[in-house]
C-alpha cells in the first residue's frame, strides 16, 4: 500500500499544497520534486500530458493528476488513519459540494485581486462574500471536519497562505470581514502537520513581489 510516493510540486502553489497537507495529515512518507514551471521537465510531461501542471502524486510509478482528486486518492488508499472524508454518505456529499465551492470561486478570484486587474474591487466583494459563505458553514466547528481536519479543510486551509497577498494588493482585512475564518485558519496552522505543509504567508508575499519585479509590473 506505501510503495513509493513521489510529488511533484512548485511550493508557492495552493494546489501543491493540498497534496502535501494531506500527506502530512496522515503521516506517510514522499519524496517532493519542485518542478520549473517556466521550463517544464519531460517527468512532468510525461507524469501529466493532459494538462502538463502539477501537483501529481506518483505512487508507485502511477501518476494521480488534480489536486482535489489527488487528496481524495490519499484518502482512500490511507484510509486507516485520519480519514479526511466521511464515511456517512450524506456528510461526504456535502463535504464535496464545499470543497468543489472552494475550487470554483477562491483561486480565481484571489488571482483578480492580486494581479491588480480592472474589476479588482468586484472581485475583493466577491471574495469576501465566499469567505463569509464558508465562515457560514464552519459555524461553531473547530474545523471544517468537525474535531479534526477534513477535506474541505484541506481543499481550502492552503489559500490562507495567500490571504495576506490578497489584503495587500487590494488594500482590504479578511480579519474584519470574516474573524472566524481567520481564527480558523490560525487554530488550523498550531497543528505540526499543518505547519510542516504549509509555508508562511509572509514568504508567500515576498515571491509574490519578486513576481511582479520580473514581470515589470508595479
Amino acid at each position: 500500500m506505501a510503495g513509493e510516493v513521489v510529488l511533484l510540486d512548485f511550493w508557492a502553489s495552493p494546489f501543491a499544497m493540498r497534496a502535501k497537507l494531506a500527506l502530512s495529515e496522515k503521516g506517510i512518507a514522499y519524496e517532493c520534486k519542485e518542478q520549473d514551471l517556466l521550463n517544464k521537465g519531460p517527468l512532468l510531461l510525461q507524469a501529466n500530458p493532459v494538462h502538463k501542471k502539477i501537483p501529481v502524486l506518483i505512487h508507485n510509478g502511477r501518476s494521480i493528476c488534480e489536486s482535489l482528486i489527488i487528496v481524495r486518492y490519499i484518502d482512500e488508499v490511507w484510509s486507516h488513519v485520519s480519514p479526511l472524508l466521511p464515511s456517512d454518505p450524506y456528510r461526504r456529499s456535502q463535504a464535496l459540494f464545499w470543497a468543489d465551492y472552494v475550487e470554483k470561486n477562491i483561486y480565481d478570484l484571489g488571482k483578480r485581486i492580486y494581479v491588480v486587474q480592472e474589476d479588482q474591487a468586484e472581485a475583493k466583494e466577491k471574495l469576501i462574500q465566499c469567505l463569509k459563505t464558508l465562515e457560514t458553514e464552519l459555524g461553531d466547528k473547530l474545523y471544517f471536519g468537525g474535531d479534526g481536519i477534513g477535506f474541505v479543510d484541506v481543499a481550502l486551509l492552503p489559500f490562507s497562505t495567500w490571504f495576506q497577498t490578497y489584503e495587500t494588493s487590494g488594500n482590504f482585512s479578511i480579519q474584519e470581514s470574516c474573524p472566524k475564518l481567520v481564527a480558523w485558519v490560525e487554530r488550523c496552522r498550531e497543528k505540526p502537520s499543518v505547519s510542516e505543509a504549509l509555508p508562511h504567508p509572509q514568504k508567500i508575499y515576498d515571491f509574490y513581489l519578486l513576481f511582479k519585479e520580473a514581470l515589470g509590473v508595479k
